[in-house]
C-alpha cells in the first residue's frame, strides 16, 4: 500500500465487514460442529477466501472492539445491538479493546483463537479461567490483542498486550509447603480409620468449583433456544447442498413453521427467517428457479392480507412488544398487499406505540407503490377506503389524483370530504377540478370544504359554476354559513368582474329603489371585501350606513378586511 494513503481508499469498508460477516459464520460453525464436519470445513474454506483481498492491500488488519461494533479506520465494520449475539460483546466484556490480525493468522491460528472465543463464552461464572487467560496458553504469533484489566492490584486500570503464558512453579511449591506444615500439625489418625486423602478423590467426586460448572452447563442448555440452533443448522445445510431434493425438503420444513412463529408471538425467530432467507437469496450456489421463488415466499407469504391481520390484531392485544426491535424488523419486510389491511386496523387500534409504528409502514409502503394506492382507491367497499384517502393528501401523492377522482362520487359522504380535503392538499389544476364538481354535492359538508378550497386557490375554472349558484334560486335554499361561504368564494375568484353584479345585490335599484333580502346583501358585501379594490371599497363605503344592522356588520366586516 502506498505509504501515507489512508486504508479506505485503497480497500472499501464493506469489503472488511464481508470479512467479519464470515468471521461470525466460522464462529457459529466453530461451536456447533466437530472440525471433521463439512460444514466446520467448508467455514474454514470461506473465512480464507474472505482474507485474500484484504492481504491483497493490507499485510496486518487492526480492530477497535468497541461495545457493539468492531471498528476499523475508524468506520464500523460490524455492529450488531443484540449482546447476547454479538461478538463484539463477548470480548468488549472481558475487556480487549483492540485486535489484530496478520497475515497467515487464517491458516492456523486465527481456528483456534474462535475456538478460545467459544470456550470463553461458554466459562461458569465463578471460573478460575476468563478470555485473557485462556488467549495466553495459545500463544499466538500472529494474532495480539490489547487488554484492560478491571480492578488492578495497584486500583489502577493497566494496560494488557500481546500473549502471554501461564506459569505456576512458585504457587505449586508454595501450596506443597502448606500441605506439609498441615500434616506435620494434625493429630495422629486411630489405627483402624480410613483416611479419604489416601484415595484418588478425583477419580469418583467432582470438586466444588466442577460441580458448578456442571450446574451452569445444565441450566444453560435448558434456557438454551433450540430452535434458533435448529434453523442455523437447516440454513447451513441448504446453503452446503446443491440443487436437488434435500434443499425442497428443508424448505418445506421452513414453510410449515414459519406461520407457527407469527402465531406465537415469536417474532425475533420470525425474523432471523426472513433475514436469512434473504441472504440465501443472494449467496446460496446454484439456486433453482422453484427454490428462489419459494425462498421469496416467505415475505410474500407474511404480507398476505389475512395474515397482516392475524399479525396485527396479535400485536394489539399484546402492547408491549410494538417497540421490541424483533418486531420492526418483521414490519419493516411486508410488501405492498400489506398496506389496505394496515391502514383498515390504524384506526382501531389501541396501542399508540403499535399505530406510530404502523403509520410509518403505510406510509413508506403508500410511497413506494402508488399502483396499490389506485388499486384501492378503484374499490368502493375496501375497509381501508377513507384512511387511503387521507393518507394521499398527507403525503402529496399527486400520482393518485385520478383515483380520487373516482372517490369524491362514492355513495359515503366521509368518503366523498376525505377527497376533497384530499384534493385540496394536493391543489394541482387536475386535483381542484375535481373539488369542482363537489360544489353541488348533496351533503352540506362536502359542498362547503369545496367551495372554500376553490375559494381560496382562486381557481377560476370553477367561476361560472359557483356564479350560476349565487345569482340563481338555489342560494335561497341555503343556510347563512353556506351563503357566505358561496359568496366570499365568487369575490375571491371573480375579482374586478364580479363587482358589478355584486354592487347591484348590495345597494338598492331601479326606480323603486328595490332590495334583496338582507341576508342576501350582507353576503355581497363580504364577497365585495374579497375583490380588494378601491372601486370594491367605494361601494362597501356607500353602504356603511345602511338601516339593517346585518348589512351594516357585514359592510364593517369587509371595509375592514379591505385595503384602504
Amino acid at each position: 500500500m502506498t505509504s501515507g494513503t489512508p486504508p479506505t481508499d485503497v480497500l472499501p469498508a464493506s469489503q472488511v465487514a464481508e470479512l467479519i460477516n464470515s468471521l461470525v459464520k466460522a464462529l457459529r460453525a466453530y461451536h456447533m460442529y466437530l472440525p471433521n464436519n463439512p460444514i466446520y470445513q467448508r467455514a474454514s474454506d470461506n473465512l480464507r477466501i474472505a482474507f485474500q483481498p484484504i492481504w491483497n492491500v493490507l499485510d496486518e488488519l487492526v480492530l477497535t472492539v468497541a461495545e457493539t461494533d468492531f471498528v476499523w479506520d475508524e468506520q464500523v465494520v460490524y455492529h450488531q445491538l443484540n449482546k447476547s449475539e454479538s461478538i463484539a460483546w463477548g470480548l468488549f466484556k472481558d475487556g480487549m479493546r483492540s485486535l489484530a490480525i496478520r497475515r497467515g493468522a487464517e491458516a492456523e491460528e486465527l481456528p483456534r483463537f474462535l475456538e478460545t472465543m467459544n470456550r470463553a463464552r461458554f466459562l461458569a461464572a465463578d471460573a478460575g479461567d476468563d478470555l485473557l487467560t485462556l488467549l495466553w496458553e495459545q500463544e499466538f504469533e500472529l494474532i495480539s490483542y490489547k487488554f484492560i484489566e478491571f480492578f488492578g492490584g495497584d486500583g489502577g486500570v493497566p494496560e494488557q498486550t500481546g500473549s502471554y503464558a501461564t506459569g505456576g512453579a512458585d504457587d505449586t511449591a508454595a501450596a506443597r509447603q502448606r500441605h506439609a506444615a498441615a500434616a506435620e500439625e494434625a493429630p495422629p489418625r486411630p489405627k483402624g480409620v480410613v483416611d479419604l486423602e489416601e484415595f484418588d478423590s478425583t477419580l469418583y467426586f467432582l470438586e466444588e468449583r466442577e460441580i458448578n460448572l456442571v450446574a451452569s452447563a445444565v441450566e444453560d442448555e435448558y434456557r438454551r433456544d433450540v430452535r434458533l440452533s435448529a434453523l442455523n443448522v437447516l440454513f447451513d445445510l441448504f446453503e452446503l447442498q446443491g440443487p436437488g431434493p434435500t434443499r425442497a425438503e428443508i424448505l418445506g420444513v421452513l414453510e410449515a413453521m414459519f406461520p407457527n412463529f407469527l402465531n406465537a408471538r415469536d417474532f425475533r425467530t420470525a425474523a432471523m427467517v426472513l433475514r436469512e432467507t434473504r441472504q440465501l437469496l443472494e449467496r446460496a450456489p446454484g439456486l433453482e428457479p422453484a427454490h428462489r421463488e419459494r425462498l421469496d415466499g416467505f415475505v410474500a407469504k407474511l404480507s398476505e392480507p389475512a395474515i397482516v391481520s392475524q399479525l396485527v390484531q396479535s400485536l394489539d392485544e399484546a402492547p408491549g412488544m410494538a417497540g421490541e426491535a424483533t418486531v420492526a424488523e418483521v414490519l419493516r419486510e411486508l410488501r405492498s398487499s400489506a398496506l389496505e389491511p394496515i391502514l383498515a386496523w390504524l384506526p382501531n387500534l389501541s396501542a399508540p406505540a403499535l399505530r406510530q409504528v404502523l403509520e410509518g409502514v403505510a406510509d413508506r409502503l403508500a410511497e413506494a407503490h402508488p399502483a396499490e394506492l389506485l388499486r384501492i382507491l378503484r374499490t368502493p367497499d375496501s375497509e381501508a377506503l377513507a384512511p387511503v384517502v387521507a393518507l394521499c393528501g398527507r403525503l402529496q401523492l399527486v400520482q393518485t389524483v385520478p383515483g380520487l377522482g373516482e372517490t369524491i362520487a362514492h355513495q359515503d359522504p366521509a368518503v366523498r370530504l376525505a377527497s376533497v380535503q384530499a384534493l385540496a392538499a394536493l391543489g394541482t389544476p387536475a386535483a381542484l377540478a375535481f373539488v369542482e364538481r363537489a360544489i353541488e354535492d348533496p351533503d352540506r359538508g362536502v359542498r362547503l370544504a369545496a367551495v372554500r378550497t376553490l375559494g381560496a386557490r382562486g381557481y377560476k375554472g370553477a367561476q361560472r359554476r359557483i356564479e350560476a349558484l349565487v345569482f340563481g334560486k338555489a342560494v335561497s335554499g341555503m343556510d347563512l354559513t353556506e351563503k357566505m361561504a358561496f359568496f366570499e368564494a365568487y369575490g375571491s375568484i371573480a375579482g374586478a368582474s364580479g363587482l358589478k353584479p355584486l354592487t347591484g345585490l348590495l345597494l338598492p335599484r331601479g326606480l323603486l329603489r328595490m332590495k334583496e333580502a338582507a341576508e342576501i346583501r350582507a353576503c355581497a358585501a363580504i364577497a365585495l371585501g374579497r375583490i380588494r379594490s378601491a372601486e370594491a371599497r367605494e361601494v362597501l363605503q356607500r353602504a356603511a350606513d345602511d338601516k339593517d344592522l346585518v348589512v351594516r356588520n357585514a359592510v364593517s366586516r369587509a371595509l375592514r378586511e379591505s385595503p384602504a
